[in-house]
């Protein structure tokens, strides 16, 4: 394989973009870095101010910010030919609070992002959808695919509602005719700061990040949706992967064991629509990795997530020679790259070049 894919790639956008591309009346209601105590602390509608980290260690940290050729250089020592690249603020803001502001704000990324990124075709940004206002949601990702976009940010939650709903069938019917790659990227939607005290951050992260994944997929899945959408096609982002066979296996045996109490039967098994039209993303999961003979390997992408710390990036050739010892290396090519490209719409022999 010429280069990994990374399907869970991160960009630092700069802040002033917010203001600079609202419209007047939601200028002073941007998201907001205050500098409270030697810590830079994020301040957004929706949602508890969040401390990101102090002064100094901003001097030091990677940022992963827009230049290309940086971004280039910084992925190709890390083994990396092409990224599926997702906001670090817009994904924390856009998707909470007024709707009003939701749109606004993405709106605001998604013009950035398009402008900024979208000249290296290695670098695929996604654009943001926030889902809380349907009809304004299809509009938004029928204007951002005309403008030459190729993958949609969904909110792995939408407040009050979850995706099994009707109230979201004229989405999917549009999604579907748009014919992009839907991704949830985990902890969106809500604050998945939902624990606190000792060993939060654990369960934080397990028991509400990385378990969007199974909320979005047994929502479409069970709940009918991928049966009567076909053409979706279905992306998980940084939820890991290793809850994707007890998802399938016991989604089935539920579905079969309760099918008295079911309001519509579907054509199949919830776990064929999982591995037909969805995939899940890891960094490390050697779990996920050896249960590939339940989930197929079609179902499992990788990603580093480029730049943030808990990630992969820049040691992913050590990581995976590690969790994928003893694996095919047909089956390992695809999982680091290969159903990125057939999902995303990379061009493997363009990127090797």
């Amino acid at each position: 394989m010429a280069g990994y894919i990374s399907a869970d790639s991160h960009v630092t956008e700069p802040f002033e973009l917010y203001a600079e591309r609202v419209d007047a009346p939601f200028r002073d209601r941007v998201p907001r870095i205050v500098i409270r105590d030697g810590w830079r602390t994020l301040h957004a509608e929706g949602i508890a101010p969040r401390k990101l980290m102090t002064a100094s260690e901003l001097d030091l940290a990677v940022v992963g910010g827009p230049d290309l050729e940086q971004r280039r250089r910084e992925q190709e020592s890390d083994g990396v030919a092409g990224e599926v690249v997702f906001p670090n603020w817009a994904l924390t803001t856009a998707f909470v609070g007024d709707p009003a502001l939701q749109i606004q704000l993405s709106r605001a990324y998604n013009d950035w992002a398009r402008e900024t990124l979208s000249a290296e075709h290695r670098t695929l940004p996604v654009a943001m959808i926030p889902m809380i206002d349907v009809q304004a949601a299809v509009a938004e990702a029928q204007r951002v695919a005309a403008l030459g976009m190729r993958a949609l940010s969904l909110p792995s939650r939408v407040e009050g509602v979850d995706y099994n709903s009707p109230v979201f069938h004229p989405f999917w019917a549009s999604a579907s005719e748009l014919g992009l790659p839907l991704t949830f990227h985990s902890g969106t939607g809500y604050d998945p700061r939902l624990s606190h005290g000792p060993g939060a951050h654990v369960l934080n992260y397990v028991l509400a990040a990385q378990f969007d994944g199974p909320r979005v997929l047994l929502a479409l899945a069970a709940g009918g949706v991928l049966d009567r959408f076909p053409e979706l096609r279905v992306v998980v982002v940084e939820t890991g992967a290793s809850w994707l066979a007890w998802v399938m296996t016991q989604a089935d045996e539920i579905y079969a064991d309760h099918a008295m109490y079911a309001r519509s039967a579907l054509s199949a098994k919830p776990s064929d629509f999982i591995r037909r039209q969805c995939h899940a993303t890891f960094m490390v999961d050697p779990v996920a990795v050896r249960n590939r003979d339940v989930t197929g390997v079609g179902c499992l992408l990788w990603g580093n997530d480029y730049p943030h710390p808990e990630g992969t990036w820049p040691h992913s050739a050590q990581s995976a020679t590690a969790q994928f010892a003893g694996v095919p290396e047909e089956e390992m090519a695809a999982i680091m790259g290969g159903n990125a490209a057939r999902v995303f719409g990379f061009d493997p022999a363009r990127l090797a070049a």
